[in-house]
């Protein structure tokens, strides 16, 4: 192990200060003129946190509302919607993952422990936070219903979220281990990292789960998480609307036509995919976290703590005997 930087400390307070302009954009055009749900404002917010530039190039191109009324439909392509769903995985499962590494930092912990408390922390605030309290408004559900519909694609979608986030964060503080430390902008620099690559392997995975009707996507205030036509020509054609309603496939697709959630609603998901193609994709994202945590293991040093002394060669001293 080093206490060697793996980049320049001026690249590093850089990248801390485009975050900052990074995050007060994106806030101030979610609050003041992107018709984002609240729970997503807040998602896109904290992964922007972690994310910097790159949150905001995302948000520009797949959720920042181009002109008035046309959110809906901009947000409707399918990998608009797996976006979506990525961001708002990123941003109760990295929030839970970085709040546990700051106090297994603390308390001293070895790296080996360390990484199954974030794993928990990461699991357990994504599933009764961000995803269950969000699915229970959107879907008309009680908060025992939402955690159990939510249970199997947060955890499919956490394990991706690890499995990018878990060997990215061990092997950067093996290289410099004040990254283990929440007081030192090298932590900061490795859950941003961690954070980014953590977005790139999920997303296959959420792409999936949205695709099959397992997770929501990208959504919209006005429309409760549906893409599709405005909800003013929702409006105007609300009785071409309704008689749609009796040939769609499913209540969400039912609902992408007037741009309203309808009452009582369910992820219909579960009907539409075998649950043998369910255990499949499961086992999948379980083989993604364990190459993650042989990686890991592999390459970085999972017994160190926080403030131990570096391993250092040993030397043989005069008169030393063995």
């Amino acid at each position: 192990m080093h206490n060697t930087p793996w980049l320049p400390e001026w690249l590093l307070w850089a990248w801390f200060g485009l975050t900052l302009l990074s995050v007060l954009y994106v806030a101030w055009d979610l609050f003041a003129s992107t018709p984002e749900m609240k729970v997503m404002k807040w998602g896109w917010v904290l992964v922007t946190l972690y994310t910097g530039p790159v949150g905001l190039l995302v948000y520009w191109f797949s959720c920042r509302e181009p002109s008035p009324g046309t959110h809906e439909q901009f947000v409707a392509p399918l990998w608009k919607q797996a976006v979506g769903s990525t961001i708002h995985c990123a941003a109760g499962d990295a929030t839970g993952i970085i709040v546990a590494a700051a106090i297994t930092g603390y308390f001293g912990l070895r790296m080996g422990t360390d990484i199954w408390v974030e794993y928990a922390a990461g699991f357990l605030f994504g599933l009764f936070i961000f995803q269950a309290l969000f699915m229970k408004d959107m879907m008309n559900m009680s908060y025992g219903e939402a955690v159990r519909s939510s249970f199997l694609p947060e955890w499919m979608s956490m394990n991706a979220m690890m499995a990018g986030m878990l060997p990215t964060m061990v092997l950067l503080m093996s290289r410099d281990m004040r990254a283990m430390e929440a007081t030192s902008p090298w932590f900061w620099a490795s859950m941003s990292a961690a954070t980014l690559v953590g977005v790139v392997v999920a997303y296959p995975v959420n792409w999936w789960l949205v695709k099959h009707q397992l997770k929501h996507g990208m959504g919209t205030e006005r429309a409760l998480g549906k893409g599709g036509a405005p909800v003013a020509a929702g409006h105007q054609h609300a009785g071409m609307a309704m008689a749609g309603m009796k040939h769609a496939a499913t209540p969400l697709a039912a609902s992408a036509h007037t741009g309203h959630a309808m009452p009582g609603m369910r992820m219909e998901g579960d009907g539409q995919v075998s649950a043998g193609r369910k255990a499949l994709v499961t086992v999948l994202t379980l083989v993604m976290l364990a190459a993650g945590y042989y990686v890991a293991a592999r390459y970085g040093d999972l017994s160190m703590r926080p403030g131990q002394p570096m391993n250092m060669p040993q030397m043989a001293m005069p008169g030393m005997t063995h």
